[in-house]
């Protein structure tokens, strides 16, 4: 049983419908998503790790009992500021950390395949839930028909005031604002390595992948007898990534769980464009979701 879905040309009024892919069949797991998104980032972690001789590089020892002092460790000599002053050991001013980080722990955490897979397609499935898209905190009253699905011409659009335009035509203006009134200055140490501030997220625009098969046949030549296809369509509207505030652009080909969840918080609110839809259902599908169409399809 297909899905309809309606297409959305760029002024934001109803062009024509698509049937959606089996992927928008996945049942939605929270649970998956969640374990996918935490073990997922933990590949993003850097290392840390200390000099294992931090705070021990001094000459000290202890001169035991007999006078009047804790038995800790001293600093060696006399007539300067840190003779006899406790060095060497934890718990102590310039001294060395009880327990540092070490790089050579294991900070990565693996997930199988199978489950990765149908935390992805259930993320996707996802985005067609208004109630979830709203429990997540985005302003989306003014849409009524999910997922979002807008004609390949956004995949044309090689200008921030153009993106802008096709939001506001959507209806997200009160989603813009919300990201607006969402930004909070840091101070500290934060502040002083160039994060400045920090802001919410927004919509996520998904394209087609610039070395899909159908954007490989959608050439057509021009006045200078060049091939111009969609690979230099999805570079024009990727170079507009991050020029929102919030608002990011992803291919088919680089989506993940840490895309739709941000903060393992589903679901995000999604914009695809009409190629992505139809290359979604070349995305590999679950087992059991796979068994299940087998088997519609032999009736």
């Amino acid at each position: 049983m297909t899905i309809q879905a309606k297409v959305l040309s760029l002024d934001g009024k109803e062009s024509h419908t698509t049937d959606l892919p089996t992927v928008f069949q996945t049942p939605f797991r929270y649970d998956v998503i969640h374990k996918a998104y935490v073990n997922l980032l933990s590949h993003s972690f850097q290392r840390q790790g200390r000099y294992p001789m931090a705070g021990e590089v001094v000459s000290a020892e202890s001169r035991n009992t007999g006078l009047g002092i804790a038995r800790i460790a001293r600093a060696r000599g006399e007539g300067f500021s840190r003779a006899g002053q406790a060095a060497g050991v934890a718990s102590i001013r310039q001294g060395r950390v009880a327990h540092p980080p070490e790089s050579w722990k294991n900070i990565y955490k693996k997930i199988n395949n199978k489950e990765k897979q149908v935390a992805l397609c259930s993320a996707i499935a996802a985005t067609a839930r208004k109630d979830l898209i709203e429990r997540r905190g985005h302003k989306v009253s003014n849409i009524s028909s999910f997922p979002i699905i807008v004609s390949d011409g956004i995949e044309d659009l090689s200008k921030t005031k153009d993106l802008l335009n096709l939001l506001h035509a959507l209806g997200l203006d009160d989603e813009l604002k919300r990201v607006d009134f969402s930004r909070k200055p840091r101070s500290g140490t934060a502040r002083r390595r160039g994060r400045q501030a920090r802001s919410a997220v927004s919509a996520i625009i998904v394209v087609s992948s610039a070395d899909s098969d159908s954007s490989k046949n959608d050439g057509k030549i021009d006045v200078n007898n060049t091939i111009t296809n969609k690979n230099s369509r999805n570079k024009n509207i990727a170079k507009l990534s991050g020029s929102i505030r919030g608002v990011d652009i992803k291919q088919v080909k680089d989506l993940s769980v840490l895309d739709f969840a941000p903060g393992s918080k589903p679901i995000r609110l999604t914009i695809f464009s009409e190629s992505a839809i139809k290359e979604l259902d070349n995305l590999k599908k679950p087992a059991a979701q796979r068994i299940m169409e087998m088997m519609i399809q032999s009736r």
